[in-house]
């Protein structure tokens, strides 16, 4: 048996996770939710309750907490809510693996606080690393949490890594489906809308996701997550545009051999190897069809047109607290796009700008993470609200 927490259970990841339950639980591999989280979505946090009888659910957003706690119930359950919320569901006893699929940067605190009480982490919210990896690689370095990534990329790059030596890999290659506008000429980019920015042609995830995958900078985090999982210098992490999405990562050794992990664009298959983790348990999720495949293809992403991925690269090479200005830039940029208030190519732009105008010096600790990263967001709806 195992006990978990769904942090975000409302979202792209949180569904499938709960889906994955449903799969755990019919395989023989019994999995019981103790605890979800929400940000508003109080009419399907009540049918998740019924469903899955959690002991507690925390919902973010006052007035659907209000809500939730009006709603009549046939399940009895705990209703919190906030911040304060998930840091009380974190200090409990009673379960041993925290999902935290939470988006943006709202994921650290629930991340530092189930290192600090001893959960294994299934990581989904990569903004944790982006913002705190040396905060949160020092933690795990004195305590016993297991932090698995449900990132595709990063899960790939785990399972070829059972089993060998850290001292044999030469690098890690991350693979990108290089989004709606793999192949849109630069030039066209300044006026793409938003539906198109979120038609993304593999994966079917959240607004913000989709379009930190149409401008690439979900690859550069993924670059800084890799960095801190596997504890390599960022000259050893590549990145490879592969359209087909079915190769997710690979692994170079010493030796010159590579090894690849393959499978559907599905997360589910991620989430439930970081939730059975070290175990494999069976799965009616779909396969590969290897005998319809026409082609595998890669290619050098194109950092120009990319702006955001070079960005991300700097950030690296940069270090200290220049990770927490992109990422809260970024999340503020990506929020302006998403109710049209600036255009797609203004968002490298005001991030950019953002960077910019920050100077390193702050020790990269929780307080200084926070207060840098306001100060980030402010700047940049500053600048967009002045451009208007």
């Amino acid at each position: 048996m195992k006990n978990i927490a769904v942090l975000g259970s409302t979202g792209s990841i949180g569904k499938n996770t709960l889906e994955v339950v449903r799969n755990l639980n019919r395989n023989g591999y019994p999995v019981t939710v103790k605890y979800i989280s929400a940000n508003s979505n109080f009419e399907l946090v009540a049918q998740q309750i019924e469903e899955f009888k959690p002991k507690a659910a925390v919902i973010f957003d006052k007035s659907a907490y209000l809500k939730l706690r009006e709603r009549s119930l046939k399940h009895k359950c705990e209703i919190l809510c906030g911040q304060e919320g998930v840091n009380e569901i974190a200090g409990r006893d009673d379960f041993e693996l925290v999902v935290n699929a939470l988006v943006g940067f709202s994921g650290l605190v629930p991340t530092i606080e189930a290192i600090k009480n001893g959960k294994d982490i299934a990581l989904a919210n990569k903004e944790s690393l982006v913002v705190a990896g040396s905060l949160i690689y020092s933690m795990l370095e004195m305590s016993k949490t297991n932090l698995l990534p449900i990132d595709s990329e990063h899960s790939a790059i785990l399972q070829c890594l059972r089993g060998e030596e850290s001292k044999s890999i030469d690098k890690l290659i991350l693979t990108a489906s290089g989004g709606p506008f793999r192949d849109t000429d630069i030039t066209e980019l300044e006026n793409v809308t938003l539906e198109q920015a979120l038609n993304h042609p593999n994966w079917k995830m959240g607004n913000k996701i989709t379009i930190d995958s149409a401008t690439l900078m979900n690859k550069g985090f993924e670059i800084i997550e890799a960095k801190w999982l596997f504890n390599l210098e960022v000259n050893r992490i590549e990145v490879l545009i592969h359209p087909q999405s079915i190769i997710h990562s690979m692994v170079e050794f010493s030796d010159g051999s590579v090894k690849a992990q393959l499978g559907v664009p599905d997360m589910k298959i991620p989430i439930q190897y970081a939730i059975t983790y070290p175990k494999r348990v069976e799965s009616d999720f779909p396969r590969i069809d290897f005998k319809s495949l026409k082609n595998l293809t890669f290619e050098e992403p194109d950092f120009r047109k990319f702006e955001c991925l070079s960005l991300a690269y700097e950030v690296i090479k940069s270090g200290g607290t220049y990770p927490v200005v992109l990422n809260g830039a970024n999340e503020a940029a990506v929020d302006l796009f998403l109710n049209r208030k600036i255009k797609f190519l203004d968002i490298p732009a005001l991030i950019r700008s953002a960077l910019d105008k920050h100077t390193d010096g702050a020790k990269p600790d929780l307080e200084n993470i926070i207060e840098i990263d306001g100060r980030s967001r402010k700047f940049v709806y500053e600048q967009a609200a002045v451009a208007v």
